[in-house]
């Protein structure tokens, strides 16, 4: 089984973030990136149904040079190989574009399945699967919290608030799967020097046979416009009691529409 995992660097959640004041894109030169956290269980499971099944798995990423580093890490956790997007007109695309280019870097592989993670925390979106179902004329399952192929079909569970939705589809299929699906390991040293010599594929979008015009911050169908840091925190509101505390704390509570 062929298994491509798509994979998106993104700047550490737990870090401070911030937007470049030149076009008001995320700064990532500055940032603390990493590989978006939800990709690793995908990558996981793709490894999972890799050594059940049989095959190989390759992970797929558009970013820049720096992304080298996300490719890396789940190299390291047990993927074959690895293909990288990278051009300098990508700058500034939003999902649609992105999609495109996927979708064109799809075209050239050979895949059974796709794996994605439900989420990107940059984005939060979790609009991918949906598009590249579309452009690729391929059956999407999003939200797996479990995933089982069996004779060609992929069957997954997907997570509801109140349970899950049983679904099928026929392979070749796109499945986003969240972090209730399974574990993800932690590289080892074997890993980590074993992802050293793994091919790491680079295409632009000349290669991928995509027009720069047609991508990039100048074809985005959404922008930011203008943008501020958080404003410092007030000093609050302090209460005193003298024998009327609950009335005045609930006074403020609904002045301020919380009750």
């Amino acid at each position: 089984m062929n298994i491509v995992v798509l994979v998106k660097q993104v700047p550490d959640s737990g870090s401070a973030r911030s937007l470049d004041p030149q076009d008001n894109t995320v700064a990532r030169a500055s940032a603390d990136n990493v590989i978006n956290e939800m990709d690793e269980y995908a990558i996981e499971e793709a490894l999972q149904l890799r050594d059940r099944e049989g095959g190989e798995v390759t992970v797929l990423t558009v970013g820049p040079e720096g992304a080298t580093d996300a490719i890396r890490k789940a190299l390291s956790m047990g993927a074959d190989k690895a293909v990288h997007v990278s051009d300098d007109a990508i700058h500034g695309s939003d999902v649609v574009a992105t999609s495109a280019i996927l979708a064109a870097a799809l075209q050239q592989l050979e895949y059974d399945l796709i794996l994605c993670g439900a989420e990107s925390t940059d984005a939060g979106m979790s609009v991918m699967p949906a598009l590249l179902s579309e452009r690729l004329g391929i059956p999407s399952l999003a939200g797996a919290r479990k995933l089982t192929v069996e004779g060609g079909t992929a069957k997954v569970e997907r997570q509801t608030d109140g349970g899950y939705w049983a679904l099928e589809a026929p392979l070749p299929a796109i499945v986003s799967t969240w972090d209730t699906i399974n574990e993800p390991r932690y590289p080892s040293f074997k890993g980590i020097m074993a992802a050293k010599k793994k091919p790491v594929e680079t295409k632009s979008l000349a290669d991928l046979g995509l027009d720069a015009a047609s991508v990039g911050l100048a074809n985005a169908t959404s922008r930011v416009l203008d943008f501020a840091g958080r404003p410092p925190k007030g000093e609050g509101v302090k209460v005193t009691d003298e024998g009327d505390g609950a009335d005045k704390l609930v006074g403020y509570l609904v002045a301020q529409k919380i009750v």
